[in-house]
């Protein structure tokens, strides 16, 4: 399986819904073999994010507690990730 999707079960604070679709996201890209999808399956592939995130916050919300977090920070918590995506967002006036 895909070790890039960090673990969400157990963090303090819980895994935001960004983290979630990240993790979804990056599940579909791996089981597609798609970083981009061609804009004729765009459709399909985001539906397939939403889906996956969907279930994967009601799996989230139905887990006991963990005793411990997880051993990893997911990227979205990390500094360094997070001055990425700010450097790649658009602009707002």
């Amino acid at each position: 399986m895909c070790r890039n999707i960090t673990e969400l079960r157990g963090l303090q604070p819980p895994a935001t819904d960004d983290e979630v679709e990240a993790a979804a996201r990056q599940f579909v890209r791996k089981v597609s073999g798609l970083r981009q999808p061609p804009p004729a399956a765009a459709g399909a592939f985001e539906a397939t994010v939403a889906e996956v995130a969907a279930s994967v916050r009601r799996l989230l919300g139905e887990l006991p507690e963990r005793r411990q977090p997880p051993g990893t920070v997911p990227p979205l918590r990390r500094p360094e990730v997070a001055a990425r995506i700010r450097a790649r967002a658009p602009e707002t006036p």
